[in-house]
């Protein structure tokens, strides 16, 4: 296929959002909403209802411990979990959320749990005798279900729905894992929004602020950073980026290692391991506020002065690795510190000292604090919940990004970026393809995820294909492709040929997702193989322009040559003779593994030349055979029509499905 244009809705037009997937007839009741910050260490529910200020809900216990007992047979969520790790700890889960959209190969942090080795997909954790395991989606619907029932006793009612917040840089995997965790705790998820959107949303109502923020969301097992821009309502993120392996847990890591080591424990087990980390959090917290603490646990033989330096220095490292990310946000955004109005700070673990310090160094500011920022994402996500389920509260607007380029695999391995990253979602971005040979019947559509040029670099999506395409001679058939991205960046494609209306539809839920690492790596990749991937791209192009100009070259020859031999020792027609002698070349630079751009390229211009009279005979024939019989009147209108209709012929040939084969 060849590519013939772009149309992309949704880049600077601002959107009231509202749940994509949600029928128009669903009837909605204001004030019956809840918003939720599901959280790695703790979660929250607040409400906002009939538009009042928000409130999260729970009588001095409003932090709910995201843990899950399986110990006995009636599951305990929260504060009641927490009791039974002493003497089941592996089947007390914690800190599922790093497990969210994750396939066993994915789980490269340590972690207590027996993973169910039979399970080469879905992540499941063996919580019981035999063969009882449970996913982290079931997790999380027992922390959300425990959220939702304090929420009807606030409320006097059960919540109608939810508004459940992610981490900015959660992949479509993730997200969707996220928003069956809601479904089956038998809430209807009006919308999934990211974290620091939500801070923002907070902030930006409660002080009606404008300009250019950062949040920096550093929470118990993810952090992330927004660059948003506020003016008007309008909340809109100008890029985002973070970590979904790092956070608070990996403080309390460094100093449950340190805490085990002065113990001698050089093998602890499970139970030591999680009363060491239990035992770190508790060191971690007293820290915030005092220069040294005696941690003591005689169980584990532990009795020893820490200081907040020593804190520090074990932790020095994970910090500096968030404001990297930092620097690459402001990147993208396309802004330096100077240009920001403040920086907001979200998620429990920037009370840790040095977190701030290192934040307000970084750009060159105090970071604002002053909403409590264990609590600032559940009370953005109550205002937005509010306003989804009909309640006006001004004219407010929220525009996502999507963290990754989104596109399709091309003829030679190339990827066409349909969507760009840090895109601003929900947005319908649509680009028309042609065929690459005559012979072509159907196209098989690769969706791809990533930076690089080539779709082998890239992480691969989903694939389907799209039959019924009507034969027709190169760059004739015209396949519109869309990406749509929800509000929730949840992806849909769709391939249309616009002939005959032929379509087919996917619904990209990956069963898997991409760790913050690799996407960062990936990030990270395609600027450092730049280079090299531009000129693989390039040599990929020039592969696939040569082989269709041989293809079409042939199918000349093919045509012309019973004419030019129909009479006995009729002499050779030297168009023919200088087209196939021109072949021969072309063929050979097909052949060779090692040719590069300039010598492809090179090579298609010797053919195209020498087969110019060759090409403009069969177009006179076929213009003489179109025009027989017809009016000038009849010629004129279809020339016209053929003008309107033929697509550019361009370099991006799309991978195709011809009649009796398939390319994978």
């Amino acid at each position: 296929m060849t590519t013939k244009g772009v149309e992309i809705e949704g880049a600077g037009t601002l959107f009231q959002i509202a749940e994509p997937t949600a029928s128009t007839s669903t009837r909605r009741a204001p004030g019956r909403a809840i918003g939720i910050d599901l959280g790695t260490t703790h979660s929250l529910v607040a409400i906002a209802p009939n538009g009042a200020p928000p409130k999260v809900l729970g009588d001095g216990e409003s932090l709910v411990p995201s843990v899950v007992s399986y110990a006995s047979d009636a599951v305990r969520v929260g504060e009641a979990a927490l009791e039974d790790r002493a003497v089941a700890p592996s089947r007390v889960l914690a800190s599922i959320k790093r497990m969210m959209g994750r396939s066993v190969e994915d789980i490269h942090f340590s972690h207590p749990y027996t993973l169910d080795a039979a399970s080469d997909q879905v992540v499941r954790i063996v919580v019981g005798e035999g063969s009882k395991t449970v996913s982290p989606v079931e997790v999380s619907a027992e922390i959300l279900r425990h959220l939702a029932a304090r929420a009807s006793g606030a409320l006097g009612e059960t919540p109608q729905g939810a508004v459940i917040t992610v981490p900015a840089y959660f992949d479509d995997a993730q997200r969707q894992a996220t928003k069956d965790a809601g479904r089956l705790a038998g809430l209807q998820v009006y919308r999934l929004l990211a974290e620091p959107t939500a801070a923002a949303l907070a902030y930006g109502l409660d002080k009606g602020g404008q300009g250019c923020f950062a949040v920096y969301d550093l929470g118990g097992g993810t952090f992330d950073i927004s660059v948003l821009r506020l003016r008007d309502g309008v909340f809109q993120v100008l890029a985002t980026g973070g970590d979904s392996a790092l956070g608070g847990d990996d403080f309390d890591r460094a100093l449950a290692e340190h805490l085990l080591e002065q113990g001698g424990l050089d093998s602890p087990t499970p139970a030591q391991i999680s009363a060491a980390q239990a035992l770190a959090r508790t060191v971690k917290e007293a820290l915030s506020d005092a220069e040294s603490v005696h941690a003591r646990d005689d169980a584990l033989g532990v009795a020893v002065d820490v200081t907040r330096e020593r804190l520090e220095g074990l932790i020095r490292p994970l910090v500096r690795r968030s404001v990297r990310a930092c620097r690459r946000a402001l990147k993208d955004a396309g802004v330096v510190t100077s240009d920001l109005d403040g920086v907001v700070l979200v998620g429990g673990s920037t009370r840790v000292p040095l977190v701030a310090r290192e934040v307000g160094a970084f750009f060159e500011r105090a970071p604002l604090a002053d909403i409590d920022p264990d609590r600032v994402v559940a009370l953005g996500a109550a205002i937005q919940a509010d306003i989804l389920s009909g309640n006006p509260r001004g004219d407010v607007t929220l525009l996502d990004v999507v963290p990754l380029s989104l596109g399709l695999e091309t003829m030679g391995g190339i990827v066409e970026k349909i969507v760009p990253r840090n895109a601003t979602i929900p947005i319908a971005a649509r680009q028309v393809f042609t065929n690459y040979s005559e012979q072509q019947t159907a196209m098989s559509i690769h969706v791809v995820q990533g930076e690089r040029e080539l779709a082998d670099d890239c992480r691969s999506l989903a694939r389907f294909e799209l039959q019924g395409i009507p034969r027709l001679p190169p760059s004739m058939a015209r396949v519109e492709v869309t990406f749509q991205l929800d509000a929730d960046a949840l992806l849909t494609v769709t391939a249309r040929e616009l002939m005959t209306q032929v379509k087919q539809t996917v619904e990209v839920v990956p069963t898997y997702g991409l760790s913050e690492a690799e996407i960062e790596q990936m990030v990270e990749e395609s600027y450092d193989f730049a280079g090299d991937d531009y000129a693989a791209r390039s040599t990929a192009e020039a592969r696939v322009e040569l082989g269709r100009v041989i293809l079409a070259v042939e199918a000349a020859i093919e045509e012309l040559t019973p004419r030019a031999g129909a009479q006995a020792g009729a002499p050779a027609d030297p168009d023919v003779e200088a087209s196939k002698a021109a072949l021969v070349g072309a063929r050979s630079a097909m052949d060779t593994g090692g040719a590069d751009a300039k010598a492809l390229n090179a090579a298609r211009k010797t053919l195209e030349g020498a087969s110019e009279p060759l090409a403009r005979r069969r177009m006179e024939a076929a213009l003489l055979a179109g025009m027989s019989g017809k009016t000038l009147a009849q010629v004129e209108s279809s020339m016209d029509e053929e003008r309107e209709l033929a697509p550019r012929r361009g370099a991006h040939e799309a991978e195709t499905v011809g009649e009796g084969e398939k390319h994978a």
